[in-house]
């Protein structure tokens, strides 16, 4: 293999591989975790680091989320073995290399990878790139069929989650959350509600959910599944 072509495979697959971490970051954080715990546990699962925190244990809580986190391993094997060996690959064609096509075998497949860098980083390509990937990541996760619900923590019996309402259940139609009685006679709070991507706010009595909506509730795991017919689903 020459130089410019194991310099350019290299590239690729970090450029690969960096879109590998978005989007199982994305992932991540369709389960409920926040972007920057969901990014950090991600790049620790994917390069192998056996890095383990107290948020650690929101993975290991949540069915979906273990799974997930398995798919992510098998991924991180694949493409550190790919890195290393397209490493080697530069290191061998390097010593069969020419003084006069050092410049075209390692200079510009670095300089083509990095103007690719930059113009993802580029805010209207780092929106197009966003939105694809969480519709990937949404059809990959079946998001777009079902409610699902979503472990955070548990506090004694009963527990965090969080609901993606795709649709609201009948009997909470057109309602106000005081009309739902969801806490007489469920024993189910409605903690916040996120809706259109806006920053969550803490839910209200006239408050009426609407498709799309993203809950944190507080009570018992099977019981919120039930009034909000969600499942945990993943693949």
């Amino acid at each position: 293999m020459t130089l410019f072509l194991a310099s350019l495979l290299f590239s690729v697959i970090i450029l690969i591989y960096w879109i590998i971490l978005e989007l199982f970051t994305v992932m991540f954080r369709i389960t409920g975790l926040p972007d920057e715990k969901a990014r950090f546990q991600v790049l620790s699962i994917l390069t192998g680091a056996g890095f383990t925190t107290r948020e650690s244990e929101s993975i290991l809580s949540s069915k979906m989320r273990r799974k997930l986190a398995q798919v992510t391993m098998l991924f991180g094997y694949v493409f550190n073995i790919s890195i290393v060996s397209a490493l080697v690959n530069v290191f061998f064609s390097l010593k069969s290399a020419q003084l006069d096509t050092f410049f075209l075998g390692i200079v510009v497949p670095l300089a083509i990878a990095a103007l690719v860098i930059r113009l993802i980083r580029t805010r209207l390509v780092r929106k197009r790139i966003d939105m694809l990937l969480n519709r990937i990541a949404g059809k990959i996760m079946k998001q777009d069929k079902v409610n699902t619900v979503l472990l955070m923590d548990y506090i004694g019996n009963d527990s965090i989650a969080n609901v993606i309402l795709k649709e609201v259940p009948e009997p909470l139609q057109n309602k106000t959350l005081a009309q739902t009685r969801l806490k007489q006679e469920h024993n189910i709070i409605v903690l916040l509600v996120e809706r259109n991507g806006i920053k969550p706010e803490a839910a209200a009595a006239g408050t009426v959910f609407r498709p799309g909506d993203r809950l944190t509730v507080f009570g018992r795991y099977s019981e919120i599944s039930h009034v909000f017919q969600a499942e945990e689903r993943f693949f």
